[in-house]
C-alpha cells in the first residue's frame, strides 16, 4: 500500500527535483567542457563506493521511489554501492542522489587552513585525470562543492530533520532478520 504524502511532502519532493534538475543541467555543461577527458558513461562505476551517504531528504527520496526494492531487493555486495545492479547499473539512476549526479567531474571547494583562511582544494576521478592539469583549469570548469550541499542542507531543515543528518545509502535496505 503506497503512503499518502502531504501537501508539505509534495513541495519538498519538489523543490528537491527542481534541485536535482539544476544540478543535472551545471554538470551537462561542465561534461561537454571535458567531455573528451571523461571516461565516465554507462558500465563505469569505479566511484560507486560503499559507505555513501546522502541527506535524509535524499534517502526519503529513494524511499518513496522505490519501496519494493528496498522491501524485498537485495544490495549489491559490500564494497561497491548498495544500489548497484549484478551487471554494475544503478537501480535508482532516475532519483540518485546528488553526489552520484557529480560524480567524475573536476571538484573544487575552500576548506579552512590553520590560520582561520581558506585554500582551495581540487580532486578529480583518476580515471578522468587527463588533459589541462587540475590545478590549471578556470575555477569555473569545476564542479564547486557547497552551495548545492546548502540548498539541500536547507531542504533538509524544511523535512523537520537535523541538517547534519546522512543516511548510508546501505541503510536504505531492509535489515534481514
Amino acid at each position: 500500500m503506497e503512503k499518502r504524502r502531504s501537501s508539505h511532502g509534495l513541495k519538498l519532493e519538489s523543490a528537491l527535483e527542481a534541485l536535482y534538475q539544476e544540478v543535472d543541467r551545471r554538470a551537462s555543461h561542465l561534461r561537454q567542457i571535458h567531455g573528451a577527458h571523461l571516461r565516465c558513461g554507462p558500465g563505469c562505476h569505479a566511484c560507486c563506493v560503499d559507505g555513501i551517504t546522502v541527506f535524509t531528504i535524499e534517502a526519503e527520496n529513494i524511499r518513496t521511489h522505490f519501496p519494493e526494492l528496498l522491501e524485498k531487493g537485495r544490495p549489491h555486495p559490500e564494497g561497491s554501492c548498495a544500489f548497484l545492479s549484478e551487471s554494475g547499473e544503478c537501480r535508482i539512476y532516475a532519483v540518485r542522489p546528488y553526489v552520484c549526479r557529480t560524480q567524475g567531474l573536476p571538484l573544487r571547494w575552500i576548506e579552512e587552513d590553520e590560520s582561520g583562511g581558506g585554500v582551495e582544494m581540487r580532486d578529480i576521478c583518476p580515471l578522468n585525470d587527463r588533459g589541462i592539469p587540475l590545478e590549471r583549469l578556470p575555477a569555473d570548469q569545476c564542479w564547486e562543492i557547497g552551495p548545492i550541499e546548502q540548498q539541500l542542507a536547507a531542504l533538509q531543515f524544511a523535512l523537520r530533520a537535523d541538517r547534519r543528518d546522512r543516511v548510508r545509502l546501505r541503510d536504505l535496505f531492509r535489515r534481514e532478520r
